[in-house]
C-alpha cells in the first residue's frame, strides 16, 4: 500500500495513468509522445508504476503495451473508505468508479494483482473446486484443467455445470493455465436488452481468457498474478462488459483467500 501512495504522489505518474485511463495498451513511444520528458524518464516513472502494481506491461510482438491495472485502487478503496466517512473521501470512490468503466470500454481485459503464496497454492486457487466456490460462489467452473478438456459453468446461481463450449487451451501447473470463454447466452440477451438480431450477432464472439503466474519484480510482493481475457470483436462488446468488473472483485477475494490460508 505505501508503494502505491508514493507512486501516486508525483504528478508525472499521475499523468501517464491519466493516458492510460483515457486509451489502454499503449506502447512505451506512445506514451512518451507530448509528455515533454525523455523516453528514459517515462520508462523510470512506468517502473514505479509497474512496481506499485498500477500498471501491467504486456509483450505484443517487439512492443510492451502497458495497461492502467485499478485493482490495488480497489484495495486502497477497502482499507481507508471502509474507515472513514464515505462522504469525505469522495475523490477517491470517484476515481476508483472511473477506473471502473474505463476498464469496461478495453477491447482487451488486463489485470494483475500480487498474493503473498506460493506459485503451487496459487494454482491451487485458479483450479481447486474448494478454493473456486470460495471466491465464485454459486458460478464457479470445473474442469480437470488438462488441456483439451472441457471448462463446466452453472448457468444459474447454484445450478448444475454446463457445457457451453468451453476448453482448456494451456495449462502448466505453478505458471499459465487459458481456456476459450463461452459466448453469450439466452439469459444474456435479457439482461442486456438486446434485439434477436444484436443478440445473434453478438454470441459469434468467442474470448479466451489467460492467467499466467510468476514471482513478483520484488520478492516481498510473493507472486504476481496477471489475468489477460482478449479475443472481443469490439470496444462495446456485451460479453467484455460482462466480465471485466467481475474479474477484478474475484481476483481481491482470491487474493485475500489465499493471504488468510
Amino acid at each position: 500500500m505505501d508503494e502505491v501512495f508514493k507512486a501516486l504522489a508525483d504528478a508525472s505518474r499521475r499523468r501517464l495513468l491519466d493516458r492510460l485511463n483515457a486509451r489502454a495498451g499503449q506502447s512505451l513511444r506512445e506514451l512518451c509522445a507530448g509528455l515533454g520528458m525523455t523516453r528514459q524518464a517515462v520508462s523510470k516513472h512506468l517502473a514505479v508504476l509497474e512496481g506499485a502494481g498500477l500498471v501491467t506491461a504486456v509483450r505484443h510482438g517487439r512492443e510492451r503495451l502497458h495497461y492502467l491495472n485499478p485493482v490495488p485502487i480497489h484495495e486502497m478503496a477497502d482499507r481507508w473508505i471502509s474507515q472513514y466517512e464515505r462522504g469525505r473521501m469522495a475523490a477517491l470512490s470517484n476515481l476508483k468508479q472511473a477506473l471502473e468503466e474505463t476498464a469496461m470500454s478495453k477491447p482487451e481485459f488486463v489485470y494483475t494483482i500480487y498474493i503473498q503464496t506460493t506459485a503451487d497454492k496459487l494454482w491451487e486457487g485458479l483450479t481447486s473446486p474448494e478454493f473456486l466456490r470460495q471466491y465464485h460462489g454459486g458460478w464457479a467452473p470445473s474442469s480437470d484443467w488438462k488441456v483439451g478438456s472441457k471448462v463446466l459453468w452453472p448457468t444459474e446461481d447454484g445450478g448444475e455445470p454446463q457445457d457451453l463450449g468451453q476448453v482448456v487451451t494451456e495449462s502448466e501447473p505453478g505458471r499459465r493455465l487459458a481456456y476459450t470463454w463461452h459466448t453469450l447466452q439466452p439469459t444474456h440477451q435479457q439482461m442486456f436488452g438486446m434485439s434477436d438480431a444484436e443478440f445473434a450477432e453478438a454470441a459469434k464472439e468467442r474470448s479466451k481468457v489467460t492467467f499466467t503466474i510468476e514471482p513478483a519484480e520484488e520478492p516481498a510482493l510473493g507472486m504476481k498474478l496477471t489475468i489477460t481475457h482478449d479475443g472481443f470483436t469490439t470496444a462495446d462488446s456485451k460479453m467484455l462488459e460482462g466480465v471485466s468488473g467481475g474479474w477484478t472483485m474475484m481476483l481481491s477475494h482470491l487474493k485475500t483467500l489465499l493471504e488468510k490460508a
